[in-house]
């Protein structure tokens, strides 16, 4: 792909977005100031003074891309159209863009987690901190889509807008225990994916019945049951971490397999860490439509906290999120969405032997790189 080709791809992706602004009154095009944006902030930008600083700086470049009628934008122009664009909107577009990467899902598996950002947390002015639900393919380091909501509580009405975005058919989607919904379940089965979502005591007859059949196994040493189980011993931290995984099928005769479609089996995860002569144990429920494959359900329940590691700890550490102080909700989640594609595509540099803050300063330094990067993008 030519650089003039990645460009025109992105460029076509953002004009689907429906211009907020009053037609024929505007000095500068919206498929302008969001691509500039993109590329601003994988060049290293984290605000929008310093998107207008980007932008001012390397104008001659941009130019053989973008048509830039009214010169370089403001600061405060980027910020006010970003934020009067619908954030839902712009992400679907942002998730197009991406869609090829997404075409080898099958049996691939999407973490789907929550961050707060915390920065949009004005008290005196009765504004929250504003939550962000995203869907992180593990294995590809990609961002598939976000939705943001106004508490973390309201993730269980978040996730199924969030799904609605994806195609996830063959996919293994894992979610922690506030997507033990029956209308996330039910979502899930009709995007056709298997799920694998943590059980706590927000779902207590579940819980429950599912530790009544764990106790049961446990003392009939699980006869009658098909049951399957991995194990693994590693040094970590400083100490020796055993995991025992036990997956049981659920016996179909359970009313909960009737109630809760797809569903199939128990996966209970004992973790023993012992360091300084000390031990701890831990003790955790998975719910999965899998079947009763212990190294497979390890292997998921174990990558999800990928979320956590690659995006959420990206997020703070080379994009500074946390530290953003924007009033604007639409232009926090709108600036998130673009910052998590960012992510998504400094990733897919394998060449480049560097984390994303040093690889942000890389194409800040050089023009070429981040062309480079676009060129080689699977779209």
């Amino acid at each position: 792909m030519s650089d003039r080709l990645a460009m025109e791809s992105l460029s076509e992706s953002i004009r689907r977005v429906t211009d907020p602004r009053v037609a024929g009154r505007n000095d500068h095009l919206l498929v302008d100031l969001v691509c500039i944006t993109i590329l601003a902030v994988l060049c290293g930008a984290d605000d929008f003074v310093a998107v207008a600083s980007f932008a001012k700086v390397r104008r001659q470049w941009l130019e053989q891309f973008f048509e830039l009628p009214g010169g370089v934008p403001s600061h405060d122009t980027f910020a006010r159209v970003l934020g009067w664009i619908d954030p839902p909107q712009l992400s679907a577009c942002l998730v197009n863009w991406t869609a090829a990467l997404q075409t080898a899902l099958q049996g691939r598996q999407v973490a789907v987690d929550g961050k707060t950002a915390r920065g949009a947390a004005r008290r005196s002015k009765g504004l929250r901190a504003l939550h962000l639900v995203s869907a992180w393919a593990t294995a590809e380091g990609l961002t598939l889509g976000q939705v943001a909501v106004e508490e973390k509580s309201n993730e269980i009405t978040a996730i199924p807008e969030l799904l609605d975005l994806l195609s996830l058919k063959g996919a293994i989607v894992s979610i922690d225990a506030m997507g033990m919904q029956k209308a996330i379940v039910e979502k899930l089965r009709e995007k056709q994916a298997d799920f694998v979502i943590g059980l706590k005591d927000n779902q207590p007859t579940l819980a429950a019945d599912m530790s009544q059949l764990l106790n049961e196994g446990c003392r009939t040493s699980f006869q009658g049951l098909t049951t399957d189980l991995h194990s693994t011993t590693e040094k970590a931290h400083g100490g020796i971490e055993q995991r025992e995984v036990r997956v049981i099928e659920i016996p179909k005769d359970s009313p909960h397999r009737q109630t809760w479609p797809g569903l199939r089996t128990l996966a209970v995860i004992l973790k023993r860490i012992e360091r300084d002569n000390i031990e701890t144990y831990e003790t955790r429920l998975y719910l999965s439509s899998l079947p009763p494959q212990a190294e497979l359900l390890a292997r998921v329940i174990r990558s999800h906290w990928g979320i956590e590691n690659s995006l959420h700890w990206t997020m703070d550490v080379a994009f500074h999120e946390d530290r953003h102080r924007l009033l604007n909700r639409n232009g926090v989640s709108n600036l998130s969405a673009i910052r998590r594609l960012a992510v998504s595509i400094l990733r897919q540099d394998t060449r480049t032997k560097l984390g994303a803050k040093n690889k942000r300063f890389k194409a800040a330094m050089d023009p070429d790189y981040i062309l480079n990067v676009l060129e080689n993008l699977r779209i």
